[in-house]
């Protein structure tokens, strides 16, 4: 319950509002003190970021950038999982039911993930996944197909703690995708480190209703050999622990593009603000103020075709999320309907109760279906626009009827935190609204 304080704060800045949108305002010459009013108010509650101490120095990268050959393909549309892929999928799916599931309800209510956890990822090498191998990554070849099974088996641990794991190999991969020589030696070192790898994420959601990313408000501007960044980035997961941001933002007379910004840059501020699902991610909003950059922090020099690229592996990643919940979901509820006993008889025994398990079958198959052959054409460098908006239209809609299709079944025992079926449900609404904060 908020305190009487947080609610009079809170009617304040609605007064404060209506009021700088008022045309009384104009009248009364009162424009820009009632602007510096409602930017303190609004301002309040943000902090530097105190947990990032790392220093990142500026390397010349001395020649080309490195880059990972895409998934070798045989010309054939065939989903098996190469035996490399199924000992990562086994590997990540042992430790989500293992280290994640069990930690997985305190982190919801903390709403943060165990520090513990965090540095277990690390071990674990997910940030290694998409770096090339002379960079210190574990692989030879990139393969979305391969990041979206490991994401999928993190996720059946738990989808909160997945995001909060995987949103820095995120931004390793979007550097070995598309960082130059000299962005990829500044800061890859620092993801390829086992014990602390580096904390970081994809900061492309800003908080307002039905947000598009290819329409952002954060803005860059040119001033001489730098840029300067305004704005406001929600939903960004480690926000008060990240070390190093992607962010989308507009630049002035050009269009949406990416920057690298360091946590550690003056005008960078943060807050927590966890919202209904994925809430072990320890999502928070990013404020820029004046955030000065030097010109080498912009991201495939501004490519627009790399800033669409980097929204579709997001949108991915996020399906490849709901796959592994979904599965939870319904991996927990066959038990529970063949042994939970009603007028005698096991309640899967009724055919709507049976119907409905059985639809949730279907569905994940085709989330599944979709999701991987999206993955499949990005590592056979074909265009997968097409098939991501398919996937993604697709988890969106059947991940939120699955999760609330559990929370059914279960009767009384899916409303409670008892049985973790509540909380995947709110982790599956986030997929339809969540842009941004990992890729594959």
């Amino acid at each position: 319950m908020s305190s009487m304080a947080e609610r009079s704060m809170g009617l304040g800045l609605r007064a404060l509002g209506r009021l700088a949108g008022s045309d009384v305002v104009d009248r009364l010459g009162m424009r820009k003190p009632a602007e510096k009013v409602l930017y303190r108010a609004t301002r309040d509650g943000f902090k530097a970021v105190g947990a990032a101490n790392r220093t990142f120095k500026a390397i010349n990268g001395n020649g080309k950038p490195k880059r990972l050959p895409n998934a070798t393909s045989t010309g054939l549309f065939d989903l098996t999982p190469t035996e490399e892929q199924q000992m990562l999928q086994e590997s990540f799916k042992a430790f989500g039911a293992e280290q994640l599931r069990p930690a997985a309800l305190r982190a919801d209510g903390a709403a943060a993930a165990p520090a513990e956890l965090l540095s277990a990822g690390g071990e674990l090498g997910l940030t290694m996944l998409g770096v090339p191998e002379e960079l210190g990554g574990a692989v030879s070849e990139r393969s979305s197909v391969t990041a979206v099974l490991a994401a999928e088996a993190l996720a059946h641990g738990d989808m909160g703690l997945a995001v909060a794991l995987l949103a820095p190999a995120g931004v390793a991969s979007a550097l070995a995708l598309w960082g130059d020589g000299d962005q990829q030696a500044t800061y890859l070192p620092a993801f390829v480190e086992e014990e602390a790898p580096a904390a970081a994420a994809f900061a492309l959601q800003e908080p307002r209703a039905l947000f598009d990313p290819f329409t952002v408000e954060t803005t860059a501007r040119r001033e001489r050999d730098e840029f300067v960044l305004d704005g406001v980035k929600s939903l960004v997961p480690l926000a008060e622990r990240a070390e190093l941001l992607l962010v989308a933002a507009r630049l002035e007379g050009h269009g949406p593009v990416l920057f690298l910004v360091e946590s550690a840059a003056r005008g960078v501020l943060v807050k927590a603000s966890p919202g209904m699902g994925v809430r072990a991610a320890a999502t928070g909003d990013v404020l820029l103020e004046g955030v000065r950059l030097p010109a080498r922090s912009l991201l495939g020099d501004g490519d627009p075709a790399v800033y669409a690229a980097a929204v579709r592996r997001a949108r991915l990643a996020w399906c490849a999320l709901a796959c592994g919940t979904a599965r939870a979901v319904l991996d927990y509820v066959i038990p529970h309907v063949n042994e939970r006993v009603a007028f005698g008889e096991p309640i899967s025994n009724r055919q709507s109760v049976a119907f409905t398990v059985s639809d949730i079958g279907i569905e994940l198959e085709g989330m599944r279906l979709a999701t991987l052959r999206a993955a499949a054409r990005l590592d056979a460098g074909k265009d997968a626009a097409r098939e991501i908006a398919i996937a993604r239209a697709l988890c969106s809609e059947k991940g939120a009827w699955i999760g609330s299709s559990g929370v059914q079944l279960l009767g009384g025992h899916g409303y409670v935190k008892e049985h973790p079926v509540e909380r995947w449900y709110r982790d599956l609404r986030a997929v339809g609204v969540a842009e941004g904060a990992l890729l594959v």
